[in-house]
């Protein structure tokens, strides 16, 4: 793999199928059977299980994102988390004593017991893949972001090739290691949804939370163009400005709560991101050429994030959810649906829902056709997308 183009999939829970939509239209742009177009994968939360996916089958683009594709579309709650009525209310009865007693268990505290899902990623992925996708130079880096509860560092564990060196900054760290399962269950281990997920002798959590900036791991690993895929409705018609014309007359419920807290954890800040490379360009265009070789940044990005609001999407989809799970959300968010389909967006492992987000992940890079093409036709050029 000679080009240093990196794939940057954001977290988002069930919202991640969006990226497999996006994903699913450039198997259509590009050559079919081609090799993965990317040397370096960078994932957060539910994105790191896409990137790894990918990873597993570099050697096979087109296969990588069909069998993506086939997880996604026939997901069910059950894969991910535990549905039945007693350990959903076993989960909440331990979460809400654990408020009042100290925590002395090693058992980590959650709302929802997810081990299905280490089932389904060990059946579904090949981590033996990575190290021979590397060794073929089909791949150069997989990098996978997780919180650590210990130091409250965001931490990237990555694995590479031998020119790829472990880094130390503010509150965030990358880790060499042999990436598996444990990995993509920190990363993804939403705080309160889901417990926290111990890797050697800390516990992490979702690697989204205190995660400053999206495409640092792929800077630090050597990225010279950035395709960024992020799953909140960043181009999707908002007026932040507009008065509020509805009278709440009702504080807002745990639910409603919850998904703002998750929407502050989960938002892609990623035109912020580009936005500082972008002036960190300027900056360094203007310098002297002697200088100026000594800064080596990307000038090539595109980032594809919905046109729709996915919260409205989720919405729609509530009803598919398993009854117990609409019990508890009910619960904790009131008995409007709008009041909660924030945090319903997160746990919608629905076969409707993510057909519903590959759609218009689809649609959206199909609208986007050309300056895909553009971002991979010469690895040689700098264009600002």
């Amino acid at each position: 793999m000679v080009n240093n183009n990196a794939l940057i999939l954001s977290g988002g829970g069930a919202r991640a199928a969006y990226q497999v939509g996006v994903l699913s239209a450039m198997g259509k742009i590009l050559p079919k059977g081609s090799s993965l177009p990317f040397s370096i994968l960078c994932g957060t939360s539910a994105g790191a299980l896409n990137a790894t996916m990918l990873a597993t089958h570099a050697d096979n683009f087109t296969k990588a994102i069909s069998t993506l594709a086939f997880v996604w579309r026939h997901l069910t709650p059950d894969q991910i988390y535990t549905v039945s009525r007693w350990p959903v209310a076993r989960s909440v009865t331990k979460t809400l004593l654990s408020l009042f007693h100290r925590q002395n268990s090693s058992n980590p505290i959650a709302l929802m017991n997810n081990d299905p899902l280490k089932e389904l990623l060990t059946n579904h992925l090949d981590f033996s893949a990575i190290a021979t996708a590397i060794d073929q130079g089909q791949l150069s880096a997989l990098a996978i972001t997780a919180m650590s509860y210990s130091t409250g560092e965001s931490t990237t564990f990555f694995q590479g090739s031998a020119d790829k060196e472990a880094w130390k900054g503010k509150r965030r760290r990358g880790k060499e290691t042999m990436l598996n399962v444990d990995h993509l269950l920190a990363s993804s281990a939403i705080p309160t949804i889901f417990p926290a997920h111990k890797v050697q002798e800390h516990y992490y959590g979702d690697g989204a939370i205190r995660q400053k900036s999206a495409i640092q791991p792929a800077l630090q690993l050597g990225a010279k163009k950035l395709f960024i895929i992020g799953v909140s409705g960043n181009r999707s018609a908002k007026n932040w400005a507009k008065a509020e014309e509805q009278v709440e007359y009702n504080a807002p419920s745990i639910g409603q709560i919850l998904g703002q807290l998750l929407n502050s954890a989960f938002i892609d800040n990623l035109e912020d991101d580009i936005s500082h490379l972008e002036l960190l360009n300027s900056l360094v265009h203007d310098l002297p050429e002697e200088k100026r070789t000594k800064y080596d940044l990307p000038t090539n990005t595109l980032i594809i994030s919905p046109s729709e609001e996915i919260n409205e999407i989720a919405n729609h989809y509530i009803y598919t959810l398993p009854k117990n799970i609409r019990v508890l959300l009910k619960a904790v968010g009131g008995s409007s649906p709008e009041r909660i389909s924030s945090a319903a967006s997160y746990l919608l492992f629905t076969p409707e829902y993510c057909r519903a987000l590959i759609d218009l992940g689809r649609q959206d890079a199909m609208w986007e056709k050309d300056r895909i093409m553009a971002f991979f036709e010469d690895q040689g050029e700098n264009k600002q997308s």
